[in-house]
This record gives structure tokens, C-alpha cells and sequence, in this order.
């Protein structure tokens, strides 16, 4: 109902008087961490029957040289066709090509056991539809894919080995990236972005695409030709007790790509990029789909990689929102990694993308010798782009971040026309920081009982 005159000149006499005050001047904002109960609330991992299907039983063997694609296969066919259960692979290395999860199948990696994938490409045909760095297109399959499947898992404890240094993969470096992203941008109808044989780009690992109810428990997951766990249009993910080991390029821990209510807890990323990364797609194709990623929560995770622990972007074209991470340790002397983080939080995007990024929130944080910007938010990620699609970063807290080494604490740069804004750092410290906070174009930023090498900030 619009105000009557009379109530909006009692509104308007209030306000001038003080006495209606916007929250974070007169009066404290709402904690966003009264969500994170009702998020987790929401997040379910599956449940399957206690029904087995060992792929030996199919004709698997574990002796690391035989191809064993036909029996997995099979294994899962039979188990989904069952009404679900679990297929196990026993103790062993067991060699394969391309798998196709389907609903009610728990693929179960026993204790001893490694599941090690081809090194060649063909094994990774038919293509299918999938999205590549944001864009969609037809590729290569991911090494363990499911498509459109519901109540889907992978667990351990053994070990995923995607062998991914020793293929092809390597060598093919960006491949036909700038072709596809072309596409993308002239809004190439997806059905005729063929990519593939003498296209060069390479698999993920783990994808899956609209799946809902999904756990990824128990493993340790490495080498990648490229991600190792993409989740794309999916919802209701678990992921917890992971180790990730993928120091080749590419080679991202957990990306979660327009994605809603996922859970990571308690898992280890040894990367040679982000660790956990939300995206929503890339430029005119993102912001065509307009899928964000949304009501995610990270908690008690170890990051050593070679960029971002908590990243978001550069692929946000769909808009990101609703980012909780909590009670994690960045380059933990216990976990030391190949590679330092450069970013205990890395925001990246710029004006080709568009999009949003608000309601980041991390807490309690501990870490030492952080490499580069401790927290990094940036619109000029590759020098910030040519297509004025401003993007938008608002509402993002830090809170209780203890941090002993870092180049910079906080660097924060918006737009000249689109400022970052609404950004609270309170009862953080950081220590051993050798250069000065650079903020350009940000509104609204407070540091509140929160030092730099023992100064107020």
C-alpha cells in the first residue's frame, strides 16, 4: 500500500531526526550467518540400497593394464536397473575409459583400490553437451560424467587418478578456446558448438550436469586433465572429506557452476588453481542462461593451491550470491601444498561479464604466507575487459580472519561506473604484510577492531 501524505511526512520528519537509521550507521545489519542453518537444513545427501555390484563380477581386472569400460559399464546399467545400490570397484587399479553415472548408483572405490582413466582421447566419445570455462558447447566427455541423473555418488576411500600429465592433455594448452568463446558471444545456437577431436580442449574429471542430490565422499581425487569436481546446473550437492591433488595447469578443486544449496566440508586441495570456485557462466552465453550459483556453504577446509582458497568468478555472467565459508586454513603447516595460495579470498570478473556478485561472507579464518593480496576483489581481471557490461559486487564480510604473511591485506577495485560497495572487515589481524591496501572505487568499506601488522586498519 503507498504511504499517505501524512505518513510519508512522519517517515521523512523521522529520518531527518535520526531516528529511522540505515543499517551499519545507527544500527547493526542483520548477521547473514542466521542463514547458514537453514541452507544446511536444506542439503540432503542421497541414500541407496545396500545392494552391491563389484565390476569383477563383470569381468574387471584390477591389474592396471586391462581396459575395463565394457564392465563398468555394465556394472551400473545392471545396478541402476535394479532400483540402485553400489557398484564397487575392489582393491586394485582398474583402467578405463569414460563412465556414465546413472540415478541410484552409488560408484563405491574400495579401500586399496584405484580407478586410473585412459590417457586417450577417443575413449571420451560420443561428445556431450557440456559447459566448457562458462561457455556451453559439445566436448569430451568428463572422465566420470552424468547427465539429467538424481541421486548420484562417488566414494571412497580409494583413489580417483585421472593420469592426467601423462596424456595428450598437456600438450593441447587452449585448444579451440578462442573459437568457442566466439560462439558464445554471436550466440551460435549450442546444438552446432562441435567441439572435440582437433578441437583441443580438454575433459574435467568429475561432471555432473542437472543432477540433483549428489555426494562426492572419501577419496582422494588427482591428476585432472583439467577440474577435477564440476558441478554444473545441479542441486543439492555434498562434498566432504575429499583430498584433491592436481597440480597440473587447469587444475581447480571444487567448481560449482550455476549451481544452488551445495555443501564442502572437511576436505584438502593440493591445486594448481582455485580450490573452491563458484562460476555462473561466461559473458553473453552466462548472461543468456542466467543460472546463478547460490546458497553454498564451505566449512573446515584446508587450501594450499596456486590461486584462490575461496574464489568466485571470472565466469559469473549468471550471478553469484549467498557464499558462506567458514572455520578453513590457508597453506596450514600441515598441508603445505606444491604451490602457496596467492588469495585467501579472490573475487575476479570485469565488463565483459556483467552479472553479480553479493552476499559473499567468510569467518574465522587462519593462514600464513599468503603469496600475494590476501583479500583480492577485482572488476579488471585481464585488464577488465572492452564491452561495458559492468558487473556488480556488493555485500561481502570478513570476519575473525587471522592471517601471518601477505604482500597486501585487502585490495579492492571496482569500476569508475560501477563501484564495489558495502564491504565489512571486522576482528581480523594481519600480520607481516608488506605493502599498503589498495581500494579504488569501493563505497561503503569498514574495518572494524581489525589490524595490519598491529595498526588499526
Amino acid at each position: 500500500m503507498p504511504l499517505s501524505r501524512r505518513d510519508f511526512a512522519r517517515v521523512s520528519g523521522l529520518v531527518a531526526a535520526g531516528v529511522l537509521l540505515t543499517p551499519g550507521i545507527g544500527e547493526a545489519a542483520p548477521d547473514p550467518w542466521r542463514e547458514v542453518p537453514r541452507i544446511l537444513a536444506h542439503i540432503r545427501p542421497p541414500k541407496f540400497r545396500k545392494r552391491d555390484f563389484d565390476i569383477t563380477a563383470y569381468g574387471a581386472k584390477g591389474d592396471g593394464t586391462t581396459k575395463n569400460t565394457e564392465a563398468i559399464y555394465h556394472a551400473i546399467t545392471a545396478c541402476h536397473r535394479a532400483g540402485g545400490g553400489r557398484v564397487v570397484v575392489p582393491a586394485g587399479t582398474f583402467l578405463t575409459g569414460g563412465i556414465r553415472l546413472l540415478s541410484n548408483v552409488e560408484l563405491h572405490v574400495a579401500a586399496g583400490a584405484t580407478l586410473k582413466f585412459s590417457t586417450d582421447p577417443n575413449d571420451y566419445l560420443p561428445l556431450v553437451l557440456t559447459r566448457w570455462e562458462g561457455t556451453l558447447c559439445y566436448n569430451y566427455q568428463a572422465f566420470i560424467y552424468a547427465f539429467e541423473q538424481c541421486d548420484i555418488a562417488v566414494t571412497g576411500p580409494g583413489t580417483i587418478d585421472g593420469d592426467g600429465p601423462n596424456g595428450p592433455w598437456p600438450e593441447w594448452r587452449a585448444g579451440a578456446t578462442p573459437e568457442l568463446r566466439k560462439m558464445g558471444e554471436d550466440g551460435v545456437p549450442v546444438e552446432q558448438r562441435i567441439m572435440g577431436p582437433g578441437k583441443n580442449l580438454r575433459p574435467n574429471l568429475i561432471q555432473f550436469f542437472r543432477c540433483r542430490n549428489i555426494l562426492i565422499e572419501n577419496l582422494l581425487v588427482k591428476n585432472p586433465a583439467m577440474w577435477s569436481c564440476h558441478m554444473v546446473f545441479s542441486q543439492n550437492i555434498t562434498i566432504r572429506n575429499l583430498e584433491v591433488y592436481s597440480t597440473n595447469s587447469q587444475g581447480d578443486g571444487v567448481d560449482l557452476d550455476s549451481c544452488s544449496y551445495a555443501y564442502v566440508a572437511d576436505s584438502r586441495f593440493n591445486t594448481n588453481d582455485d580450490c573452491v570456485v563458484a562460476k555462473s557462466g561466461r559473458d553473453a552465453d552466462g548472461r543468456r542462461v542466467g543460472i546463478p550459483t547460490t546458497h553454498v556453504v564451505v566449512e573446515r577446509c584446508r587450501f594450499s593451491g596456486r590461486w584462490g582458497g575461496i574464489t568466485v568468478g571470472s565466469e559469473m555472467s549468471g550471478g553469484i550470491e549467498k557464499i558462506f565459508a567458514r572455520d578453513c586454513l590457508i597453506n596450514s603447516p600441515d598441508f603445505p601444498g606444491r604451490y602457496p595460495i596467492k588469495h585467501a579470498l579472490y573475487v575476479k570478473t570485469n565488463q565483459d561479464r556483467g552479472g553479480y556478485v553479493r552476499d559473499i561472507h567468510l569467518k574465522n579464518f587462519k593462514g600464513w604466507g599468503v603469496e600475494r593480496e590476501i583479500l583480492f576483489v577485482s572488476m579488471f581481471y585481464q585488464n577488465g575487459g572492452t564491452k561495458g557490461f559492468f558487473p556488480k559486487i556488493d555485500d561481502i564480510t570478513v570476519d575473525g580472519m587471522v592471517i601471518d604473511g601477505g604482500r597486501i591485506a585487502a585490495s579492492f577495485t571496482g569500476f569508475e561506473q560501477s563501484h564495489i560497495r558495502d564491504v565489512q572487515i571486522t576482528n581480523s589481524t594481519f600480520a607481516n604484510i608488506t605493502q599498503p591496501n589498495v581500494i579504488s572505487n569501493t563505497d561503503g568499506l569498514v574495518f572494524r577492531n581489525t589490524t595490519i601488522n598491529g595498526q588499526p586498519a
